[in-house]
């Protein structure tokens, strides 16, 4: 465009940390920016009024940026999901876990898309112009949600451009699709700086959470708060948002349930003499921490001096499975959960007898 020209764009801002990462962004980069923001029924609706609060904030500092809020309470009602039916919790626990898929929303995005395209249209009719339309999706989502993968942008995008006229005028801006949140704090943090805004400010502005409690404050627990927790602690800060428990404790939970998910979905081991079980002589069940399955009991475990958790023999009907595992250059047997089948540790055979060595990260216990 003409160095004079209104570069146009129109965006969803959720009022999350990843929308408004995306909207300081395009500011910085000299957009013209709408924002349309969307209730559609979900638990956590208080992002909407967190991103009015950011556009008043970014007002206040003499930045004007349009803002919509569409109304699909309606059209959502039928749709089943975590985030919408009162009747299905929403999941504690990594963001990559199984059961956080009950969070997606059947078809949102491509609503919100669909939405957003036709605003874009009419724009580019009304002001004569190019506009883009931007999308703060990350590779972050794409395990769970297919409709935040590349290959669904780039298919709606070709599907739309078909459906309509003036499409040429129109295209799609996803800077983030290859990248973390991580490299969406680092980001923000550069483009607050350059547009004179406190960072922190702005965040504390924002809402990640699902389930957060009725006055708004983010419980640290579900999927999102944990990846959000996560990245600011990788860049060295502290999150400006307020949780319903301190800081020190809801990072605390989310490392836990960073190192769960490496040793138990990405076969990983966490380091010798670390684990809460480890020196541990209750008695009671060791179950599963990611199916609840018994897996072990107390009368089976034996201090084997090796740093994890040694037991003897399986509880009954654990039924655990044994599997060759060359990995590291040795011979040894996994034994994975046969219920969720979660990566638990090894099964050594020696001369004193058996020896399931297992991570306590992978083991939740149960007082008799």
């Amino acid at each position: 465009m003409d160095g004079g020209a209104i570069i146009r764009a129109v965006m969803a801002l959720s009022g999350g940390m990843d929308s408004t990462g995306l909207l300081l962004s395009l500011l910085a980069e000299g957009y013209h920016v709408t924002c349309i923001s969307y209730e559609y029924g979900q638990k956590h609706s208080i992002e909407v009024e967190r991103a009015k609060v950011n556009i008043q904030y970014l007002s206040e500092h003499g930045i004007f940026v349009g803002h919509e809020v569409i109304d699909l309470k309606s059209a959502f009602s039928s749709l089943q999901s975590a985030l919408t039916t009162d009747s299905i919790l929403v999941p504690e626990g990594h963001y990559e876990e199984e059961q956080m898929k009950s969070t997606v929303v059947p078809n949102r995005n491509a609503i919100f898309a669909s939405i957003l395209y036709g605003y874009a249209l009419s724009i580019s009719a009304t002001e004569d112009s190019d506009v883009v339309i931007a999308l703060g999706v990350h590779s972050g989502d794409h395990a769970i949600y297919p409709d935040c993968r590349p290959e669904f942008y780039d298919s709606i995008e070709k599907s739309f451009a078909l459906g309509n006229w003036g499409s040429d005028r129109i295209s799609m801006k996803l800077p983030y699709i290859n990248q973390d949140k991580v490299y969406i704090l680092r980001d923000s943090i550069n483009n607050c700086n350059h547009l004179g805004l406190d960072f922190d400010t702005v965040f504390r502005n924002t809402n990640t959470s699902y389930n957060p409690d009725e006055s708004g404050i983010s419980s640290g627990k579900s999927g999102a708060d944990i990846e959000r927790i996560l990245a600011f602690n990788s860049i060295g800060r502290r999150d400006p948002l307020e949780y319903i428990d301190t800081w020190e404790n809801v990072l605390e939970n989310a490392l836990k349930h960073k190192l769960r998910h490496h040793v138990m979905k990405e076969n990983g081991t966490e380091r010798p003499f670390t684990g809460l079980y480890d020196k541990h002589y209750d008695s009671g069940v060791y179950n599963c921490a990611d199916c609840g399955q018994t897996l072990f009991s107390s009368k089976s475990k034996f201090d084997s001096g090796c740093g994890w958790p040694a037991f003897s023999d399986e509880f009954q009907n654990a039924n655990i499975e044994k599997l060759v595992d060359n990995s590291h250059g040795m011979t040894r047997i996994e034994v994975r959960c046969s219920e969720c089948d979660s990566h638990l540790g090894h099964l050594f055979h020696e001369s004193k007898g058996p020896r399931y060595c297992i991570n306590s990260i992978c083991l939740e216990f149960m007082e008799e």
